[in-house]
């Protein structure tokens, strides 16, 4: 039986399985932390679909970081972040329905998005909420169509909801939540794997 998202992940928590989201993503979160950061001076940062707060952790150890926080629906990711991590601010929030109290310079996102009801409501809400002018999104996704090894992710982990775009249609989501000079390529891809999709967009308005 497949179930909502927020609970598989709240009991991988309880599991210990959170952890190797970190071992397991963290060079394609390098990669995208490079980019979105390059040349930012007293930046801003939301990590939306934070975990257990690991990209949280090591955003708050840049120079020109002077705020940083992290939003999850899995109630044992927050409390593990918080228990992890007294500084930061943590958040146990819908992704489609919050918003934070002051927009941010850049938010990032790594495998989270698809496990939305509504990704285009998310993004159209990125865009008008949170971010401020000239700030950025970033996701990274390994589960879209074009990456094949992926496609059994749904039956191999119960979860009910994963939504399987393509490349082209993840980006036309950005594009028409409004964001300018949208981007997307792969990172990380070798024999049997397409590597990670990578798209960001900047609200420019």
């Amino acid at each position: 039986m497949k179930r909502d998202p927020k609970i598989v992940f709240g009991e991988w928590v309880e599991l210990g399985r959170d952890e190797g989201m970190a071992t397991g993503h963290q060079s394609s979160v390098n990669h995208m932390l490079s980019l979105a950061l390059k040349g930012r001076r007293e930046f801003s940062f939301i990590d939306a679909g934070c975990g257990n707060g690991w990209v949280v952790r090591q955003v708050a150890e840049h120079p020109d970081c002077v705020s940083v926080a992290g939003v999850d629906a899995a109630q044992q990711m927050i409390e593990k972040a918080k228990a992890c991590d007294s500084k930061n601010h943590y958040v146990c929030a819908d992704l489609e329905r919050w918003s934070p109290n002051s927009s941010v310079d850049v938010v990032h996102s790594m495998e989270v998005v698809y496990y939305l009801n509504n990704p285009a409501r998310f993004f159209q809400n990125v865009y008008k909420l949170w971010l401020r002018k000239n700030g950025m999104l970033i996701v990274g996704l390994d589960f879209y169509l074009e990456n094949k090894a992926s496609h059994s992710w749904p039956d191999d982990c119960g979860i009910s909801i994963m939504r399987l775009f393509s490349e082209n249609e993840w980006v036309n989501i950005f594009a028409n939540a409004g964001f300018s000079n949208v981007t997307s390529y792969r990172f990380g891809a070798k024999k049997g794997w397409e590597g990670t999709l990578i798209i960001s967009g900047n609200k420019l308005a």
